[in-house]
């Protein structure tokens, strides 16, 4: 058995693109290998910013060889007086056979000409040039380019190829280079070029000439151990940001952690300012004492071994320093200017064509938070807090501070209120508003964050449906998705009373004096079949559920949020039980009788059930059980025990299988038959506020 090794060499690439292409490498090869009939032991791929590697152990020499059975045309077709037509000529050439290899095959369809023929056997030295091209033009990139007059496009220009099955170098011709056995080594600590002999000397030649770690995996541990070692050496812990350490991880070959400093006048900013500035503008990380507070130091990852340590630590603590002058600068200029100031410039700033200004929208906020407040009517929300984080919200965006350090808005604002004499609640609100910020991003931990949160994504939501500004496809360019889902998780996972239409319907009263190409109606309408959607989506792509129970779940309203989740978990357990799908097959019966007999037909049911005319025991025994359970329905559904609603209806089930079992519903008697349609009217009545039954095709 062979191996093999293919690395590329690149210029330097952005690490958002090193870590996916790894991956995409080992799935590449061990699909064209599997394709090719090519037997291996295992494929492994390995990415740095300079170089792509693909690795494949226990090679087999040559393709495996199997034999295949070719269909051909129909005999009627293939042959005539005994002889082989044209077209059974055509495929015998075709198929590379010789007339006696032919035979009959008999299938279903009738009988068909057929060949066996052997397949594979190709040597794999041969087979693996095709096989790189294919799997290197089919690397995805966030970005493609091309260099010099080739037409070639890759993330970036290529610089070197080396391609060796054992000792053999594998012809590979790509980008105007030609594949060969030297490979180049990090820039500083070992450029080469280094000759390697064979497949099995490579990772050694790696690791010892080019002084690199191939491994992103390994790249990274290395920064985290060294990291905390460097941290604890001072008293303290490194404040790791995974996405950040990922990224430090693939914009280095040789990674060399060390500590930096800076002056400690500068931890009188703000924590979240100081460590934006190093994690986003320095690629380093902020170190914390014991106490949880900032120390003056932080760090930062090398790409080389310097000769004076010193010297480069220097550089990157006058760099900082730069940033963290400016960010005090802006801090002092924006603690000196009064929230006033900010809230004037806001009517001079577009929000959103024609939806008006920030000062507008802020104005529209204060009005919302205060009914949204009013409506929870919470004292963790008092209306007054709430109106003024609202008014507050979009201060923060004409602060100096902001304008440089954009990520922070909001976080900054919550700060400025805090310091300009504003409440706690206030200032927790306009911190949070903009939480979550994604799918995994918490939601705001404060009820006063939450309700500003709901009222900010709530009335971009209004402004944009009211225009016809409704996504379509992947583009989304106002993040209306994602407020959507906001909305809908702040709701369900602080519990909020509150209803979907009365919420969008405040937002979208906020609005004055804009020519709109929605009606109000109109647009509410497809905001909720939009949030109807998320809604479904959300609740679909959980692990072990089944979109059958979310469609059931909405489908008996989605308004209260809070109350839906509760109805979804609650279904959720109840679709494990045994006897689930005779249950579904039950009350779905009752529904469907219930639609055709009344909505369809046009008749007016009711749940006033004639007690005189109950004729037979099952339908007298049904009908009590509905009226008996009344009371103690509405009271489960008052406790939001939703388990405790589902339990009912498996008590309720004998009854209602015994009356589809014993009792003719449409019966002759028209004043018989709509009592024993009331009967069902009023189970599905109650069905139909836990879930719809209809959805669940068992």
């Amino acid at each position: 058995m062979s191996e093999f090794i293919l690395e590329i060499g690149t210029e330097e690439m952005p690490a958002r693109f090193v870590p996916r292409l790894g991956e995409e490498l080992v799935e590449l090869f061990e699909r064209l290998l599997t394709e090719a009939r090519i037997d291996h032991v295992g494929v492994r791929a390995f990415a740095t910013p300079r170089r792509l590697v693909a690795h494949v152990s226990g090679l087999a020499p040559a393709q495996r060889l199997e034999e295949e059975i070719a269909s051909g045309p129909p005999v009627r077709i293939a042959y005539a007086e005994g002889k082989l037509t044209k077209a059974g000529e055509g495929f015998a050439k075709t198929q590379g056979v010789a007339e006696a290899d032919l035979f009959v095959q008999q299938t279903p369809k009738g009988d068909y000409l057929a060949a066996r023929k052997k397949v594979g056997g190709g040597r794999t030295q041969d087979i693996l040039p095709g096989l790189c091209l294919t799997a290197l033009k089919g690397l995805n990139f966030p970005k493609r380019m091309k260099w010099g007059s080739l037409e070639f496009l890759f993330g970036r220009p290529l610089r070197w190829v080396l391609a060796l099955l054992d000792s053999d170098v594998v012809p590979l011709e790509i980008a105007g280079l030609t594949s060969g056995r030297l490979t180049h080594g990090h820039r500083v600590l070992g450029p080469g070029p280094f000759a390697v002999d064979t497949a099995a000397d490579y990772f050694d030649t790696i690791r010892d000439k080019c002084n690199v770690v191939l491994d992103a995996r390994e790249r990274l541990e290395l920064v985290r151990a060294e990291g905390d070692r460097l941290a604890a050496g001072l008293g303290g812990s490194v404040v790791w940001d995974e996405g950040l350490l990922l990224e430090v991880a693939n914009l280095v070959e040789f990674p060399r952690p060390i500590l930096g400093e800076f002056a400690r006048l500068y931890l009188d900013l703000p924590s979240q300012v100081l460590l934006t500035s190093m994690q986003s503008h320095q690629k380093s990380f902020g170190i914390t004492g014991a106490d949880g507070n900032l120390l003056p130091y932080f760090l930062t990852t090398l790409n080389i071994e310097p000769l004076d340590m010193a010297l480069v630590k220097k550089g990157w603590e006058r760099v900082l320093k730069a940033r963290l002058e400016d960010a005090r600068f802006f801090w002092e200029a924006d603690l000196a200017t009064d929230l006033d100031e900010w809230l004037a410039k806001l009517d001079s700033v577009v929000f959103l064509g024609p939806l008006g200004s920030l000062g507008a929208k802020s104005r529209r906020l204060e009005k919302l938070c205060a009914r949204l407040a009013q409506a929870v009517g919470s004292p963790l929300a008092p209306v007054e807090a709430m109106a003024r984080a609202g008014r507050l919200a979009k201060a923060d965006l004409m602060s100096e501070l902001v304008y440089e350090f954009d990520s922070l808005q909001g976080v900054i604002g919550g700060i400025y209120a805090r310091k300009k004499g504003e409440s706690e609640l206030t200032a927790q609100a306009i911190a949070e508003q903009y939480l979550p910020a994604g799918p995994d991003s918490p939601v705001p931990a404060t009820l006063t964050g939450a309700l500003l949160a709901i009222a900010d994504k709530a009335d971009t939501m209004a402004g944009c449906f009211g225009l016809a500004m409704i996504p379509t496809g992947t583009a989304d360019p106002y993040a209306l998705r994602r407020a959507a889902l906001g909305i809908s998780r702040i709701i369900m996972e602080h519990g909020l009373r509150l209803r979907l239409d009365e919420v969008l319907g405040w937002a979208q009263e906020g609005y004055d004096n804009v020519k709109w190409k929605l009606a109000p109606a109109e647009a509410q309408a497809k905001m909720l079949d939009f949030f109807g959607q998320r809604l479904r989506a959300l609740f679909a792509s959980g692990e072990g559920t089944d979109s059958r129970v979310a469609d059931a779940a909405l489908g008996a309203g989605f308004v209260d949020i809070r109350t839906l989740k509760m109805r979804f978990d609650a279904l959720t357990t109840f679709s494990r039980q045994p006897d689930f799908e005779q249950a579904v097959l039950t009350f779905k019966r009752a529904a469907n009788i219930i639609r055709k007999q009344g909505a369809e037909a046009g008749a007016a049911l009711s749940a006033d059930v004639d007690v005189a005319r109950l004729e037979m025991d099952q339908e007298r025994v049904l009908a009590e059980s509905l009226r008996a359970s009344a009371g103690r329905f509405e009271e489960l559904w008052a406790a939001d025990d939703f388990a405790g609603l589902f339990a009912m209806l498996g008590e309720l089930r004998p009854a209602v299988d015994a009356f589809f079992d014993k009792v003719m519903v449409m019966a002759e008697d028209a004043g018989l038959r709509q009592n024993r349609l009331n009967i069902l009217y009023t189970l599905v009545q109650r069905l139909g506020r836990l879930a719809d039954f209809s959805a669940l095709q068992v």
